[in-house]
């Protein structure tokens, strides 16, 4: 083990089976409760994701000297929760395409994810009450304290979980063609299951304010009707004043830019009839 009063402390752990949470649990309450992520032998690990070897370990939280891994994480877990309440949050009558969930800094002021909703719903305009709709669904799966559970299967697998997505498979092949090992990583979060850009938090319940702050229409684009559904949240450990909460929810309901190269665009041998959602 690595880190403050834990330097040096050796533990004997099943091989596959234990976790890095696994190890937590030999410490204190607070090892268990506020550790985000980890980092195995220097090397980013979800907290749920079974240690394959001997190695140093070091647990990773909001409070540590420099944050700035678990922060990117965090922003990461929030927008796959904004994506998973997207996907359950109209009926059933109306497909949700969540075409993904743009890697953006902390910084920028807010999380975002990408997504198409049925043509149906073109010419919707969420209003104040959708959004804390939107908002609550949200707080209820913090309040489940639900684990980002890590999933790497072989890409036919992957391919079969989002057979009803075009766009997921796209990616999903992108992701198994970057991988060493041809391997994709799924998170599974109670019933929902995605694919991530990088590594995500433990568990629902590390978010605590938390807030869907704005959807924004990005106009037409090659997968249909784009729009921009974006957040905030702080974590359990840094409750913010509800004056400072304001000026950041403030900030969180502007646009936030995202770069041509992060956006997901089909590729080049999609032919233009495929590009309708089935």
């Amino acid at each position: 083990m690595q880190g403050p009063g834990l330097d040096g402390t050796l533990l004997i752990m099943n091989r596959g089976m234990s976790t890095p949470l696994s190890c937590a649990r030999h410490f204190t309450e607070y090892h268990v409760t506020s550790s985000a992520l980890a980092l195995v032998d220097g090397e980013l690990w979800p907290l749920n994701q079974p240690l394959t070897h001997s190695c140093t370990l070091s647990l990773l939280t909001f409070k540590d000297s420099d944050p700035t891994l678990a922060n990117q994480a965090y922003w990461r877990s929030c927008a796959a929760l904004l994506g998973q309440v997207l996907k359950t949050a109209f009926k059933d009558d109306y497909s949700v395409e969540l075409i993904g969930t743009p890697e953006v800094p902390v910084t920028s002021g807010a999380f975002c994810c990408d997504v198409v909703l049925d043509p149906q719903l073109d010419s919707w305009t969420p209003s104040e009450e959708s959004l804390r709709s939107l908002t609550k669904a949200a707080q209820q799966l913090i309040q489940q304290d639900l684990a980002w559970e890590p999933l790497e299967v072989a890409p036919s697998v992957a391919l079969e979980v989002f057979s009803h997505s075009r766009c997921k498979q796209e990616e999903v092949e992108r992701k198994a063609s970057q991988s060493p090992k041809a391997t994709v990583t799924l998170y599974r979060c109670g019933d929902h299951v995605l694919l991530s850009g990088g590594p995500l938090v433990a568990r629902t319940g590390l978010c605590s304010q938390y807030e869907v702050t704005a959807v924004h229409s990005l106009g037409q684009g090659p997968w249909g009707h784009h729009r921009r559904a974006q957040g905030l949240s702080l974590p359990l450990q840094l409750p913010a004043h509800h004056t400072v909460w304001r000026k950041l929810r403030q900030r969180a309901q502007k646009l936030v830019e995202v770069l041509e190269a992060e956006k997901v665009t089909p590729s080049s041998s999609s032919s233009s009839s495929d590009s309708t959602k089935q």
